[in-house]
């Protein structure tokens, strides 16, 4: 039986931390086996880019508003900058990467969301074929999370969505990453599973605030639209453990009360 790709999505963040080549190397063995998707955002960069240009950077929601006139940088940042430095720690690492966007090969279709927001998108799941000929050479995608729509107008994409469109694409399971180890009790302790009742309640009880929250959140959405499992980990964790379910968080896919998904 052939083993489901794996997706991973990784912060801008990652590039400044030293578990990165650690992870590139996991990634390495892992491919031998079991084809991996990289998928990735770069909000750091981003944010240093902005401040350097003085251009005023700020968010409504969680979402980055990025008028259009931003395009250009945020492009350069996220598809340029942030994806050839995580190609070429691929490279260091013996792997053969293949630097992408969301727009290359048709891959995901994106339409602009409120125009508050500028050239922000959402994203939907497309067309897999050249994701299925580059994993089938044994090469490593690396995805950035910009996108356009149908005119071609460049659109910047939420990364944890572009994540799970991806593993949309290719039916994969996925793996958000970053410096958390998972989701903890009020105790402090790693919580290896939640429901999205649990999620509600630990949010009540305000054990999980603030990025953390943001985490589940998009964890628990992308859980629900891919019917399955998403694990919430961080990426200086062995990836052996973290798909052995020996550490990280997996937030199960959302249920109605008759139990079937929603």
């Amino acid at each position: 039986m052939t083993l489901s790709p794996i997706v991973i999505k990784v912060g801008g963040a990652l590039m400044e931390d030293a578990a990165a080549t650690a992870l590139l190397s996991e990634i390495k063995a892992v491919s031998a086996n079991r084809p991996v998707v990289l998928v990735h955002g770069g909000g750091p960069l981003v944010e240093s880019l902005m401040a350097a240009l003085q251009l005023e950077s700020k968010k409504i929601d969680g979402l980055r508003v990025t008028p259009d006139e931003h395009m250009p940088y945020i492009c350069g940042a996220l598809a340029g900058s942030a994806n050839k430095a995580l190609c070429g720690l691929a490279v260091s690492c013996q792997l053969t990467p293949v630097g992408l966007s969301l727009l290359d090969g048709n891959l995901v279709k994106c339409e602009a969301i409120d125009p508050i927001y500028g050239a922000v998108g959402t994203p939907q799941a497309n067309n897999p074929a050249l994701l299925e000929l580059l994993m089938q050479q044994g090469m490593l995608p690396v995805i950035s999370s910009i996108g356009c729509d149908s005119a071609g107008r460049l659109l910047n994409i939420n990364a944890d969505q572009a994540a799970t469109v991806i593993a949309q694409l290719v039916n994969g399971e996925l793996l958000l990453l970053s410096n958390v180890e998972g989701v903890l009790n009020q105790d402090k302790q790693l919580l290896g599973s939640l429901t999205a009742g649990q999620i509600e309640q630990l949010v009540c009880e305000q054990v999980i605030t603030d990025g953390m929250k943001v985490k589940t959140d998009a964890a628990l959405l992308a859980a629900s639209t891919l019917q399955r499992p998403v694990t919430i980990a961080s990426w200086a964790a062995p990836l052996s453990a973290i798909l052995n379910e020996q550490t990280g968080t997996r937030i199960q896919p959302n249920t109605g009360p008759s139990g079937e998904a929603q």
